[in-house]
């Protein structure tokens, strides 16, 4: 979830959440029949601190194809490290910086030939210049087949220290067997209680040293692999997914009527917004009655 207090270094808090931008996806979530999330967390935060009523809200996280361990790299033909996501999207932007910056050196120190290999749509010359081949850092601008290059790595990295909903790049390694490691904020709603694909950390020693133990344990590899599968496969599940999400949708729609009288809320707030829709159309029609011509 994304920490406002991020930039001035604020421990979050859930009292950050009330704010403008919260003020208007909550009136949203009540003027619409069904609000489908992706993140479990997301989901609780919504319920717990906002007191939206569950009826209104359907957890539905992302519809992926099965995940399979066959055909696949073994762990001693893959090397290096990958980092992936779009350079427009802060979150990784940052997660670049860090990595430049504090992460890299560290695992560098007790890895010195292992490479860093970033992708990223709309490399920006800022993201350009931290390219050096001396560093084993190479900036790769965007991968033109995801798969391709997340399964020549032996890990992901993806320090993200802010965001929301699910990551496509952790989804896109347990898919392609690729373990990871990440932050608390990383796995965020990724897991659905499921033993995580790799490892956690939070500070840049503990990420150094996670994503060093990760590639150079086999075993450990391993395992990691196969609980991003069982993600894959459990959480992400196409077909349960796709058919919970339909049986949801077909139970509003049939019951509609009374659906919409259980949420008085959102009837108060539909009406105001009609009405204020109503007396502004009034006002200009007015306004150009009395103008002169």
């Amino acid at each position: 979830m994304q920490i406002n207090g991020f930039k001035d270094k604020q421990p979050f808090t859930l009292d950050m959440l009330n704010n403008d931008k919260a003020l208007r996806e909550i009136a949203a979530i009540y003027r619409s029949d069904l609000y489908i999330i992706i993140s479990d967390f997301e989901y609780d935060i919504l319920q717990s601190h906002f007191n939206i009523p569950k009826g209104l809200l359907h957890l539905c996280p992302f519809m992926l194809d099965k995940a399979e361990a066959t055909n696949l790299p073994t762990f001693e033909d893959r090397q290096h490290f990958i980092s992936i996501g779009n350079f427009r999207h802060a979150p990784n932007w940052d997660a670049v910086l860090w990595l430049k910056q504090e992460i890299w050196g560290l695992i560098r120190e007790q890895l010195p030939k292992a490479e860093l290999h970033i992708y990223g749509a709309y490399t920006p010359p800022k993201a350009t210049a931290l390219h050096n081949p001396r560093e084993g850092f190479y900036i790769k601008d965007r991968a033109e087949n995801v798969q391709e290059v997340m399964q020549s790595a032996r890990l992901c990295l993806a320090p993200l220290r802010f965001g929301a909903g699910i990551k496509t790049k952790l989804a896109d390694a347990m898919m392609f067997g690729t373990p990871n490691v990440t932050t608390t904020m990383g796995a965020e709603g990724m897991s659905g209680g499921l033993g995580w694909s790799g490892l956690v950390a939070d500070d840049a020693q503990s990420f150094a040293n996670a994503a060093v133990s990760l590639y150079q344990d086999k075993n450990k590899w391993l395992q990691a692999q196969t609980n991003g599968f069982n993600i894959v496969n459990t959480l992400f599940n196409h077909e349960d997914n796709q058919a919970k999400l339909l049986t949801r949708i077909l139970d509003v729609q049939g019951n509609l009527q009374q659906h919409r009288q259980n949420n008085f809320i959102g009837l108060m707030l539909n009406h105001h917004f009609h009405r204020s829709t109503e007396f502004m159309s009034r006002w200009i029609e007015a306004k150009n009655h009395s103008s002169p011509t």
